[in-house]
């Protein structure tokens, strides 16, 4: 998929935020994490890295076993070994079960508040109102004083051990370090010159620093280089992003004079972005010379030509890259909407197939239902339509819609089938989430 952008409203509800899914780039997060999530006792299969739109270089846990990491932070990282430093710390974040933990220093600061705040009243009580006020303000002082030494200790904990995982899977904390330099850096900028991290929920970077490299130092795989073939991965996803989300400035950090995959690959995106088809076209063309068994080169050109208005073009491509990639569903999603654009009525046949294919492996991409809602539509099933659409809107996070779709596919489905089934859930699911938006006085989405 050259790039698929989601609302997630699960983050974030008060500002949602949009996950960018792509497949390489999440075969490039499970291959680069799995040596990490094993070493911290969890399963693979069960975490989730999740890329978030978003230019802060960030990463955090927000609840479960998903680690979300920001496009700036992608961005920022020179190499593969600086991303698995940050995942290292996050996944200390999720073995540490960090909201959890965070409860106990919200409540321990809300006690101390309570606390100031009753004797503020007493000592007003007592004809003493401007002593009174100060108790109070004091007393939020020390709360927030007692939440953020809180959050620096599970910060240090998450250190620690990311510190621990990367050890025990023989990977070297030099990009841990290095990243924590740039932080480091970013702080100077911003004219961060406290002396100590009293008033900041994390340690300092260069606490942080003096910490770790003691320990990473010691370690028999700090000298150890990252395996040339994940380096390389990471520089094309690296490029791939840079010219999706900074398509403007792409071709000047990667200029045509720049020959190499992460270059055209970067280009390619960016001239695609900036309506320069035939630019991007022989991008994708110099990215297939190099490698033309490369499924992602061949979805990317599938999809130029596809959104260039040329999907019947787009078709052999498309067809060789899921043939080449069949465990890709994004891939064969995008033949599936190549194969509905082109309009014909014998390709919805192959292009059914391909989308419920694409919805048994993956069925948290919106865009695959909306593509399999439209053939449905179009060959007169429009309850399954409907429940196409209903799937497309709940997970877009649209509760409104996605009942009125599922209640319409329900009044066209037998009862008690499994698809009924499936639209009776979604109709709960989004009724709850009416009824819990009117509680606290939101207008319907």
């Amino acid at each position: 998929m050259l790039w698929l952008a989601v609302v997630c409203t699960a983050v974030q509800p008060a500002a949602a935020q949009q996950i960018l899914r792509d497949s390489e780039t999440e075969l490039l997060f499970r291959d680069l994490s799995k040596p990490l999530i094993e070493a911290a006792g969890l399963r693979p299969e069960n975490v989730k890295i999740v890329l978030i739109h978003d230019n802060d270089i960030n990463a955090f846990v927000a609840q479960g076993q998903v680690v979300y990491v920001h496009t700036g932070l992608i961005e920022k990282a020179d190499n593969a070994n600086q991303l698995q430093g940050v995942i290292a710390h996050e996944l200390g974040h999720v073995v540490q079960g960090v909201q959890i933990r965070m409860g106990e220093g919200v409540r321990s600061a809300t006690a101390i508040t309570l606390l100031s705040v009753l004797l503020g009243i007493a000592a007003a009580a007592a004809g003493a109102p401007d002593a009174g006020m100060g108790v109070m303000m004091a007393g939020q002082r020390a709360a927030m004083g007692n939440l953020m030494s809180f959050t620096r200790a599970q910060e240090s904990s998450a250190d620690s051990a990311g510190a621990a995982y990367l050890a025990k899977s023989a990977i070297s904390g030099r990009g841990s370090i290095d990243f924590f330099k740039k932080l480091q850096t970013q702080e100077y900028r911003l004219a961060v010159y406290a002396k100590d991290s009293y008033d900041r929920t994390h340690p300092l970077s260069q606490e942080r620093i003096q910490a770790l490299s003691e320990i990473y130092q010691r370690d028999p795989a700090w000298n150890r280089p990252t395996d040339p073939a994940l380096e390389a991965r990471f520089q094309r996803v690296k490029a791939k992003l840079v010219g999706y989300v900074n398509s403007k400035n792409a071709p000047t950090l990667y200029p045509e004079s720049d020959r190499s995959v992460p270059g055209h690959y970067a280009r390619a995106y960016a001239y695609h972005l900036g309506a320069y088809p035939e630019k991007a076209l022989s991008e994708a063309n110099a990215l297939i010379a190099t490698a033309p068994n490369d499924p992602f080169f061949l979805e990317l050109k599938g999809q130029i030509l596809l959104e260039s208005g040329r999907p019947s073009e787009a078709l052999p491509l498309l067809r060789k890259a899921v043939a080449l990639a069949p465990d890709q569903p994004m891939i064969a999603v995008t033949l599936g909407h190549a194969l509905v654009a082109t309009e014909q009525s014998k390709n919805l046949a192959e292009a059914l197939d391909v989308l419920k294919a694409a919805v048994g492996r993956d069925n948290e991409n919106p865009f695959a239902w909306l593509q399999l809602g439209m053939i449905y539509e179009r060959l007169g099933d429009r309850a399954r339509a409907a429940l196409a659409m209903a799937e497309s809107r709940n997970l877009e996070g649209k509760p409104k819609l996605a009942l009125a779709s599922a209640r319409m596919a329900m009044a066209g489905i037998p009862s008690g089938t499994p698809d009924y089934l499936r639209a009776q859930d979604i109709a709960l699911v989004s009724q709850a989430e009416l009824d819990k938006d009117k509680k606290k006085g939101k207008s319907d989405k």
